[in-house]
């Protein structure tokens, strides 16, 4: 009875295993998810005189993990930890719901 039901549930199985690959192809073609525009929308108003912003979710779209590039003068006499603690401060309650954060900075060339 057992082989049985497992039979039974292959091709309920197989189907839900191809839920993830049709999500990132819809990813593949969004031009931004609503979480990567809420991060980015944070950031601008935290941060005003940052010359470039971007934010891209690198967990396929679920809003788990994400990748932040940010570019201000600000930046400038700080330590790369200093910077990094300016931006997960500026994102500290969005934080609390994320697996993690991969953070670059930058000081625009002149």
């Amino acid at each position: 009875m057992a082989a049985r039901s497992q039979a039974a549930a292959a091709p309920l199985l197989s189907r839900t295993r191809r839920l993830p690959l049709l999500h990132c192809a819809q990813r593949m073609f969004a031009s931004q998810t609503e979480g990567e525009l809420k991060v980015t929308q944070i950031l601008k108003e935290k941060f005003p005189q940052a010359t470039a912003i971007k934010v891209t979710d690198i967990s396929g779209g679920c809003g788990a993990m994400y990748e932040i590039q940010i570019e201000m003068e600000e930046l400038k006499e700080k330590r790369t930890v200093q910077q990094h603690q300016m931006v997960n401060q500026a994102l500290k309650e969005e934080i609390k719901g994320t697996h993690g954060l991969q953070t670059f900075t930058s000081v625009p060339r002149h």
